[in-house]
């Protein structure tokens, strides 16, 4: 299919040939119509990857400094390898479109095949020419409105959120600043609630369009703006200012604030610069009022992407409510669009449009629509897309599933470099993605149906590196289908899972390596080597994990939470210097914060773990230490950079000029073992007890009693 994408690094944007996206469970699966270009969030993310690095440092100072802390913590390397992976990554390109739902996932029935639909959402409603859309973010287009009015449904819901955040009633005065497509949108729905509108803009053009769709007055920026609104206000001002200018200057709020009338509100809906004039807005007592996006919901993945919505008695107007309203008020003509779109451009020529948004082509413009083949809604796009970087066939003939940040800062550069491995496939869940990196790395091809690689039998090992929740069904699927599996950690987040991948393994004699990197460092090995002999040890494991947001994916169901997502490292790790299995688990949770939970570890011969994860720190802090106890001997490893050891009296230090966690050694020993056909490197029995006892930990947390580990089935 066609898409529209944008490289982030270089800034080139095109329409690109992608795999087809595929229907997931929650959602919909649309054949794009129409789609609109936003020329205030669209042309921003365009210039902003036009920029050059130092440019982009300006724009983002936020992630300057995040780059600069995971610098101090992290090193150089493992810091190049994350930027560079994340400029690397494609963006999609426009966020409101409307079309015909081709399929539909289960739970989200309410949709049928052939509905006609309007969508919303970043890396949703992109232009392309098939979409998946959660439910909540899709509405069904009601009669008389047709595809092109339809797309501008994320518009005039971030048009109406600004409405309702000014609280205006029938009869209000009300100010509109800046008369672009939002304003002109925000001006009409105003008329349609019973207000007098007056608009305020720099371009004749603008407000000349905005008398002749009906707002009741209108003023160029430059005259006597304050003289207007006197003179329409009776001199009272206004009773709301809605801000929907895009500027860098801070024009837009200090005008509000000598327009607005004593305790009026101003909702500000464009990015317009806020150093907020104290006086005139103390004085008149004004509230600033910040309007976010398109409606309650936005920005709220358990609404947005998990279907979860509010309920209608608490949260009247949620963002699919406002989309469902605007289309309301599109269908009975008060909001009308045909004035707005200035141009259409077949997707095949976005380029041509964003020119033109961009200043490239100096062409008068407002509302731009792409639109696509409605003859094409019935057909179903290839997935998979053969590429010409591949290379021939070798020993470890590798498939990939899943390419977030974690496989492209990490795995992927590791793998380009091996020797004796072929990258045949990659499998993403977003076409764009499985096509950069399919050309980058030079796989032989790329698809967002990873049961494509399953059915292939040029490939013979795949690894696994998507989100945790599908790590249990991904790795079992690949173990039947005769594959060598490398799946990233956690390798199941229930205990129903680990049965079903066990269960898998069991039956056809399967071979699998969980990643459990940190064992394979260098300084782990001499760690472990300097404690051989030793009967027991106690061993205290310190990782200042610093905090995640609760709506993070690792948070929700997707992730399992960080005990089963995280802390596996750290179990495996007392496995592998004890040699000994994990009997016992006791858990205490803090009340300062979920995350930060001390593990007490009891382990078959005797030595105990103590792993104090802690997520209330400062991140620019080390993250792990580990100490360890026994045969008269003590030892520090300090996050996998300098290990001192004590013996007799004596002091030794290792120290390594880059971190190594052990991901180079990791690697190569699981491809050494698919080469030759050797065990894995991780006994199997190793890594289903460390699986076991995240999961008894978490059950500690709950019962707050100690829990055993012990397995209620084979391996």
């Amino acid at each position: 299919m066609k898409q529209v994408i944008q490289n982030f690094r270089s800034g080139v944007l095109k329409v690109e040939e992608v795999p087809d996206t595929i229907c997931k469970n929650g959602g919909i699966l649309v054949s794009n119509v129409a789609s609109l270009i936003s020329a205030g969030t669209d042309k921003m993310a365009v210039d902003l990857a036009q920029k050059s690095l130092v440019g982009k440092a300006k724009e983002r100072p936020d992630l300057v400094r995040q780059t600069i802390n995971k610098l101090k913590r992290d090193g150089l390397k493992s810091t190049i390898q994350t930027v560079s992976a994340r400029l690397g990554t494609p963006l999609a390109l426009g966020y409101s479109c409307a079309g015909v739902v081709r399929e539909v996932g289960r739970g989200a029935e309410e949709f049928c095949v052939g509905d006609r639909v309007a969508c919303a959402g970043m890396n949703y409603a992109s232009h392309a020419e098939t979409v998946f859309i959660p439910k909540n973010l899709a509405v069904k287009i009601p009669e008389g409105v047709c595809f092109n009015e339809a797309a501008f449904v994320t518009l005039g819901a971030i048009a109406l959120q600004g409405v309702r955040t000014a609280e205006v009633k029938l009869g209000d005065s009300v100010a509109v600043i800046g008369l672009g497509l939002l304003g002109q949108l925000t001006a009409q729905i105003l008329k349609a609630a019973g207000c007098r509108a007056i608009g305020i803009d720099l371009d004749p053009a603008k407000v000349e369009l905005a008398l002749a769709l009906g707002v009741d007055t209108a003023i160029q920026r430059g005259g006597n703006v304050e003289g207007a609104v006197a003179q329409f206000t009776n001199s009272h001002g206004v009773d709301a200012v809605i801000v929907t200018a895009a500027a860098k200057t801070n024009d837009p709020i200090e005008l509000a604030g000598a327009i607005a009338r004593d305790r009026a509100i101003v909702s500000m809906v464009g990015a317009v610069r806020m150093d907020v004039p104290r006086k005139v807005y103390y004085e008149k007592e004004l509230q600033l009022r910040l309007s976010r996006s398109y409606g309650p919901g936005r920005y709220d993945a358990q609404y947005e992407e998990q279907g979860i919505d509010y309920p209608i008695g608490y949260v009247r107007w949620t963002e699919q409510r406002n989309m469902q309203e605007f289309l309301r008020l599109v269908a009975t003509k008060a909001v009308k669009l045909d004035r707005l779109i200035t141009h259409h451009f077949p997707i095949a020529q976005a380029e041509q449009a964003y020119e033109i948004i961009t200043g490239k082509n100096k062409e008068d413009y407002l509302g731009i629509v792409l639109t696509y083949d409605d003859t094409r809604s019935d057909e179903r796009g290839s997935t998979t897309i053969t590429l010409e970087t591949g290379r021939g066939a070798d020993e470890v003939n590798l498939g990939l599933i899943g390419a977030g940040n974690f496989a492209k800062s990490v795995l992927l550069p590791r793998l380009a470099k091996a020797s004796g491995v072929s990258l045949v496939g990659v499998a993403t869940a977003t076409g764009r993605n499985a096509k950069a990196i399919g050309e980058k790395y030079g796989f032989g091809f790329c698809t967002t149906d990873y049961c494509e690689l399953l059915s292939r039998d040029d490939i013979n090992t795949v690894i696994i590196a998507t989100r945790h929740d599908r790590h249990t069904k991904m790795t079992s699927e690949a173990v039947r289908a005769g594959k060598t599996v490398y799946v990233e950690k956690p390798l199941a987040i229930s205990e129903n899972g680990l049965r079903e991948v066990v269960e898998a393994v069991a039956r056809t004699n399967g071979r699998v390596m969980v990643g459990f990197n940190r064992r394979f460092s260098s300084l782990s090995s001499e760690l472990k080597q300097f404690f051989d002999g030793a009967d027991t040890l106690a061993i205290t494991y310190r990782v200042n994990a610093g905090a995640i947001p609760g709506e993070s994916w690792i948070q929700s169901e997707e992730g399992g939470g960080r005990i089963l997502g995280e802390v596996c490292h750290f179990i495996d790790y007392l496995q592998f210097l004890t040699d000994a299995d994990p009997v016992e688990v006791f858990a205490y949770r803090s009340a300062e914060g979920a995350d930060t939970v001390s593990i007490v570890v009891k382990l078959s011969d005797g030595s105990v773990g103590n792993i104090n994860y802690f997520a209330t720190g400062d991140k620019a802090f080390p993250k792990e230490r580990i100490e360890v106890y026994g045969g008269s001997r003590v030892a520090v490893l300090d996050d996998f950079r300098a290990l001192e050891m004590w013996f007799d009296g004596k002091r030794k230090v290792l120290r390594r000029f880059v971190q190594d966690k052990g991901f180079d050694r990791e690697l190569s020993s699981f491809i050494q073992a698919v080469r030759t056909g050797s065990e894995m490197p991780v006994s199997w029995r190793s890594q289903v007890l460390t699986t076991l006892t995240t999961l008894r930990i978490a059950d500690a947390l709950s019962s707050g009693n100690p829990e055993l580990v012990n397995l209620r089935f084979k391996i």
